[in-house]
């Protein structure tokens, strides 16, 4: 064999030992560190009907998101089955919001779709436009939500609400720069480190916006549906876009006390503590732990489905 084939083939079997390991470990520390009397109490007070409509919306979310790898596919023009794709997309989201985007966004769907038979040069354009499609997502919305005054901010936060609207214009501008390239740019492929960008057509761009901005307003009416009359729901998308981007700032996995300490604040006035803390428990409970409990499920099934394939492969090679 190969010597760099031979390291290789070597390092992989590394690698994948140490996800295996990593993994259960990271599974553990988030699960060891919630309070399930409190969660199972926060669920309990709620009607079935209501917790029934939250996950509804949380399915919505998840299966708009997995579409991100559809664009992807489109985008790169790689011919795996949408069969294919959705499960491992849903996977690797899932294990996204709890265990960090370097597991779930990025080590994750390495390892699933090498395992599928893509080119790493594939598999990170389809990783770029992913995170693309979700970022100009919330540009859009939240530049729209902060230029419009929402949420608005207590009185004596350093930044206020003129530097709220301030970057909420910045952010649109993004997104719309973005657009305009997309659509009027004569040069469409840079080189970064050897491998090609592209910008996609204003269509695909386009559908990147709409469906980015889609499924961070789904997001927000999952907490919204949790919660009791009071706020509105652009409201709750505003202090949904302000929590999230604090999430993404601290890099703590799932968020967790950001989230909840953002809404506190943010919505103090309108509910009390414990009412807002039920919500923001149960919208864990749906949205990110029953998710991961069956992407968990998902993912030991597609290692299974590959590791049959490997050996189908093997065995036909050698025959």
């Amino acid at each position: 064999m190969n010597p760099h084939r031979k390291l290789w083939r070597r390092a992989r079997q590394a690698l994948t030992l140490g996800f295996f390991i990593l993994v259960p470990v990271l599974l553990f520390t988030v699960l060891k560190n919630l309070d399930w009397q409190e969660v199972r109490q926060a669920l309990a007070a709620y009607h079935w009907s209501t917790l029934g409509m939250a996950a509804g919306v949380a399915w919505c979310s998840f299966a708009l998101f997995s579409s991100f790898d559809l664009l992807g596919r489109h985008y790169t023009g790689h011919h795996l089955p949408a069969r294919q794709v959705l499960p491992l997309a849903f996977v690797c989201y899932a294990f996204n919001l709890n265990l960090s985007a370097w597991v779930g966004g990025i080590a994750l769907r390495y390892r699933l779709y090498t395992r599928l038979g893509l080119k790493v040069s594939t598999i990170t354009r389809i990783l770029s436009l992913g995170l693309l499609t979700n970022w100009v997502g919330y540009f859009a919305v939240a530049g729209s939500l902060f230029v419009c005054g929402l949420p608005r901010l207590p009185a004596g936060m350093e930044i206020g609400n003129t530097g709220l609207r301030l970057i909420g214009a910045v952010l649109l501008l993004v997104a719309i720069a973005y657009l305009l390239a997309c659509a009027f740019a004569t040069r469409r492929t840079w080189r970064f480190r050897k491998h090609p960008i592209t910008l996609p057509g204003i269509r695909l761009a386009a559908l990147q916006v709409l469906m980015g901005a889609c499924n961070w307003s789904l997001m927000a009416l999952v907490v919204f549906t949790l919660l009791p009359e009071g706020a509105d729901y652009p409201t709750v998308l505003a202090v949904l876009m302000i929590s999230s981007i604090a999430g993404v700032i601290t890099h703590i996995p799932a968020g967790l006390g950001v989230l909840e300490t953002v809404f506190l604040t943010l919505l103090q006035g309108t509910y009390g503590k414990g009412t807002l803390l039920a919500a923001l428990i149960g919208y864990r409970a749906i949205y990110f732990l029953l998710p991961l409990l069956i992407a968990t499920l998902v993912y030991l099934l597609l290692e299974r489905l590959a590791s049959q394939r490997s050996a189908g492969e093997r065995s036909r090679s050698t025959g």
